[in-house]
């Protein structure tokens, strides 16, 4: 490989008010000019934004700085993945149809120079969480959201924007390292190694950034989020870091 694939999640612009999420878009802006001349692909795993719904003729005002930059990128040649998070859940063709965008709803396997790799934004994985389990399948019926799509957009979105209020990244919720067999990532991810190898499993959702090793050969990696750490991932064709851009930890 001559060239750098790059991952993040969770930029959660939007939250927590319009000013901050400015001043992050800027960082994350300087990040992707910062990584561009290095890159092939980018793999943006979910909730970059803190809501997102998309009307027929609608979609959410803002981060246009950001949408003309990856539009930018990925005219230039460079492949780029958006997947669906718990917040952005509603995305739909807008990205693929104005930026080229490829949309991943769940999860996606990929081989990069003999190296396999298990992508997923990672809500809704492993033992637990019921009730939002149950809730992400109705957030995700295509009835569902069809019949959101009915609210007028001044009401829809208003209603999104508070709910988007509550969230753990608009409350700044300190994420804690749980321990490797309380990780419940981690207990998916060797799960899913009784079933087949891979070398990397790669998730957002947590808000932590963590580098664990699952076996031998396998590395469970979560890529933390861009509020406090600014975190994300890079392979370089032999080997996966985890990086802070503008930040020391």
């Amino acid at each position: 490989m001559t060239k750098k694939i790059y991952f993040a999640s969770d930029f959660h612009l939007g939250s927590p008010n319009h000013a901050a999420s400015r001043v992050r878009e800027d960082r994350i802006l300087r990040w992707l000019n910062f990584i561009e001349p290095s890159c092939s692909e980018l793999f943006l795993m979910g909730d970059i934004f803190d809501f997102w719904f998309e009307y027929k003729t609608v979609v959410p005002k803002g981060f246009i700085r950001l949408q003309g930059k990856l539009a930018m990128m990925s005219d230039s040649g460079i492949k780029i993945y958006f997947f669906k998070g718990n917040h952005d859940m509603w995305v739909n063709d807008y990205f693929t149809k104005e930026m080229g965008i490829q949309i991943v709803s769940d999860e996606l396997e990929i081989e990069r120079n003999g190296k396999t790799f298990y992508l997923h934004h990672g809500d809704g994985l492993g033992p637990e969480d019921h009730t939002y389990k149950f809730l992400r399948k109705i957030f995700r019926n295509p009835m569902c959201q069809w019949l959101f799509s009915l609210v007028p957009p001044r009401i829809g979105l208003g209603i999104a924007t508070g709910w988007s209020g509550h969230s753990r990244a608009a409350n700044s919720t300190e994420e804690v390292f749980m321990g490797e067999d309380k990780e419940w990532l981690a207990i998916y991810s060797r799960e899913q190694l009784l079933k087949r190898h891979y070398d990397y499993f790669i998730y957002g959702h947590r808000h932590l950034p963590l580098d664990l090793r699952l076996g031998p050969d396998t590395r469970y990696v979560n890529l933390g989020e861009w509020i406090t750490f600014s975190s994300y991932a890079v392979f370089d064709g032999n080997d996966l870091r985890l990086n802070y851009f503008e930040k020391e930890y």
